[in-house]
């Protein structure tokens, strides 16, 4: 089995261009845990996860340099956590992307896709063909899709 034969088509993104405002939206209003972020020509420039948004807004604690000569503190945060959350809302997508992103051919097949996922500990991989975006696979798409036969 290829991977158009089980992707989703219709894919929810995020454009380049975008804040944290709007993939926050998407994620509420879709059910949705990440989204490719693409450009205006349909082609995925990076990858944001409610981990990535996650990572941002929990607290993050001091850190304290002990080296031979000097100890230093890095402090954490100053801001308070409803501070920390409304202050990244306006902040640009690709400030919080991850750039680097995993992709498939739509004629990459399924074990490898399967591999891939497992490989890499994503939960979805977004479906290129000539190099634009045109479908996305998740984890369950992948049981879902070897299995039924099965079951």
């Amino acid at each position: 089995m290829k991977a158009y034969q089980s992707m989703k088509e219709t894919v929810i993104t995020v454009n380049e261009q975008d804040t944290i405002r709007t993939v926050v939206e998407r994620f509420i209003t879709s059910g949705i845990s990440g989204v490719p972020v693409v450009n205006d020509q349909q082609e995925v420039v990076g990858y944001i996860s409610d981990g990535d948004i996650m990572r941002v807004i929990g607290k993050h604690k001091d850190i304290i340099v002990d080296t031979f000569l000097y100890v230093d503190v890095i402090k954490g945060d100053d801001k308070n956590y409803e501070e920390r959350v409304r202050h990244i809302l306006t902040r640009p997508v690709m400030d919080m992307a991850r750039r680097k992103v995993v992709t498939a051919n739509v004629e990459t097949e399924m074990e490898e896709i399967a591999a891939t996922l497992g490989a890499k500990r994503i939960k979805k991989l977004p479906i290129l063909k000539d190099g634009k975006l045109v479908g996305i696979i998740s984890r369950g798409d992948v049981i879902r899709h070897s299995f039924k036969q099965f079951i």
